[in-house]
């Protein structure tokens, strides 16, 4: 996740809820701080063409933002998303 901060220590709250979301379900996932790097910040907005931090990537594709993870999460949708990229999570099927 390309966020504002790091796992232990968010520095926005939208960096924070998608972390709290991906705890939530113990996904585990590797942080990128925006904040330190204004090129990284500032390219990665070009590169997904999304506008805003935080940023999810699974397996090198773009998912979204917060917006996209909240719903993702409100709707029930998260887990069979990581169960479809084969990613072990809380809720995911259990083989």
């Amino acid at each position: 996740m390309f966020m504002k901060g790091t796992q232990q220590e968010p520095m926005c709250g939208f960096s924070r809820n998608v972390k709290l979301i991906l705890d939530f379900h113990n996904v585990k996932f590797k942080d990128y701080n925006v904040l330190e790097d204004a090129e990284l910040r500032e390219g990665i907005k070009v590169y997904s063409e999304w506008p805003t931090i935080p940023q999810v990537y699974v397996k090198s594709e773009f998912v979204g933002g917060c917006d996209i993870l909240v719903e993702m999460h409100k709707e029930g949708e998260i887990s069979d998303f990581f169960d479809s990229k084969g990613i072990p999570n809380k809720y995911g099927k259990k083989d």
